[in-house]
C-alpha cells in the first residue's frame, strides 16, 4: 500500500514538473518574439536631402535713435531776461537770437573802457613824439605803449560779455520747451531749452564680437520702431575701433534720414543688419543640431538606420545655421525626433 501511495506521489510530482516547464517555456518564447519585434521596429522621421545654396544672413540687433546734433541751450552771462525770441517746438536756423540777457552794466563799463581807451592812445602818441625828440627815456615809452595795449584789451574783453548776453542758435534744428521767461534772473547752471537737429538721426547698436570683420562703412541697413511696421533705411559711417571688454561686442553708428520727422530721438530701434552672402553654402534646421561636449552632431540615415555626425557650424539665425564641414550634398539630414535617436537606430525618412 505504501509503494501504490509513493508511486502515485511521483507521478504527481511528475506531472506538475512538466506543465510547470511548458509554463516558462511558452513565456520564455512570447519575450524573445517581442523583442525581435521591438528590435526590428522601425522609428519614422522626417528628414531633407542636403543641398547648397546662397545663405544671405540679417542680424537682428536692438539699438537707440540719437539726434544727429544736440545740445541744452544755457546763459554763458549772468542777468536779467529781456527777451526771448523763439517759440516753443519750433525750428530754429542757425545763427538766431533766441534770447537777450541785460546788458546795461556791461555796456556802461565799455563805454568807460573807451574813454581810458582814447587817452591811453594819445599819450602812447605823444610818448611816441618826445621819444624821436630824446626828451624821455625808451622805458617811459614803453609804459605808454602798454598802458595803450592794455586798455584795448579791456575793450575786447568787456564786448566779449557782451556777446555772451546774446544767446543765438549753434546749429539748425527744433527748439524744445523752455524753463524761463522774460524778467527771470538765469546763471550758466540754468537749463533754458533743448535744441536738436532731427532732420537726420543716428542709430546707434552693437554687434557681437564674432560678426566684427563683415562690419563694413558705408554699407547699407533696414531698421523699425516700436509701434510701427514701417521700414526705415539708414547707413553705417561710424565703427568704433575696439571691442569692449566688458561686453564683447563693437560698438556702430548709422545715420538715417528724417525728413517727415516721424522718428523721435530717445526710442528704440529693430536693427536688420547684412553680414556677408555666402554661396553654396550648406544650410541646415537649427532643430537638427545636438549641442554634445565636444561640439555638435546630427543625424543623418545612412542604409536605414540612424548615423551620428560631428559638425562644425557658423552664422546663425532663428531658424537656420551654416555648416562648414561634417555634411556634404546629397546627405539626408533627420530633423525629427533627434533627442531620442541612437546611433544605428532602425528609422524611416519622410523626405520634405
Amino acid at each position: 500500500m505504501k509503494l501504490k501511495n509513493i508511486i502515485y506521489t511521483l507521478l504527481i510530482i511528475g506531472f506538475v514538473a512538466f506543465i510547470t516547464y511548458r509554463f516558462i517555456e511558452n513565456k520564455s518564447g512570447d519575450s524573445n518574439s517581442k523583442g525581435k519585434d521591438e528590435k526590428n521596429k522601425s522609428m519614422t522621421v522626417n528628414g531633407i536631402v542636403i543641398q547648397t545654396q546662397t545663405f544671405d544672413n540679417n542680424l537682428s540687433l536692438s539699438g537707440s535713435i540719437e539726434a544727429n546734433e544736440q545740445v541744452d541751450i544755457r546763459s554763458e552771462a549772468s542777468g536779467i531776461v529781456e527777451g526771448i525770441y523763439f517759440k516753443e517746438g519750433s525750428n530754429v536756423s542757425k545763427g538766431q537770437l533766441l534770447f537777450k540777457v541785460n546788458d546795461l552794466e556791461l555796456r556802461a563799463q565799455l563805454a568807460q573802457a573807451k574813454t581810458k581807451e582814447e587817452l591811453a592812445a594819445e599819450n602812447e602818441r605823444r610818448a611816441k613824439l618826445l621819444l624821436q625828440k630824446e626828451a624821455i627815456s625808451q622805458e617811459e615809452y614803453d609804459i605808454a605803449k602798454a598802458d595803450y595795449k592794455l586798455a584795448q584789451a579791456q575793450i575786447q574783453l568787456i564786448q566779449a560779455q557782451i556777446d555772451k548776453t546774446s544767446v543765438r542758435a549753434p546749429f539748425s534744428g527744433k527748439i524744445g520747451l523752455r524753463s524761463i521767461s522774460p524778467g527771470t534772473y538765469i546763471t550758466p547752471t540754468n537749463l533754458v531749452a533743448k535744441l536738436v537737429n532731427i532732420g537726420k538721426l543716428k542709430i546707434t547698436f552693437s554687434v557681437p564680437e564674432k560678426y566684427a570683420n563683415q562690419i563694413r562703412e558705408n554699407s547699407n541697413l533696414s531698421f523699425t520702431v516700436t509701434g510701427s511696421t514701417q521700414k526705415y533705411t539708414a547707413k553705417v559711417y561710424a565703427i568704433e575701433p575696439e571691442v569692449q571688454i566688458a561686453t564683447r561686442t563693437l560698438q556702430v553708428r548709422a545715420l538715417a534720414e528724417n525728413k517727415d520727422g516721424k522718428l523721435f530721438p530717445g526710442t528704440f530701434a529693430n536693427v536688420e543688419l547684412p553680414l556677408d552672402i555666402i554661396k553654396d553654402a550648406i544650410v541646415i534646421p537649427t532643430e537638427a543640431i545636438i549641442p554634445v561636449q565636444n561640439g555638435k552632431k546630427v543625424f543623418i540615415s545612412n542604409g536605414g538606420k540612424a548615423k551620428e555626425v560631428m559638425v562644425e557650424t557658423t552664422t546663425r539665425t532663428d531658424a537656420s545655421i551654416v555648416v562648414l564641414s561634417g555634411l556634404k550634398v546629397g546627405d539626408t539630414l533627420i530633423t525629427s525626433g533627434v533627442m531620442s535617436l541612437k546611433a544605428d537606430d532602425a528609422i524611416k525618412v519622410k523626405v520634405k
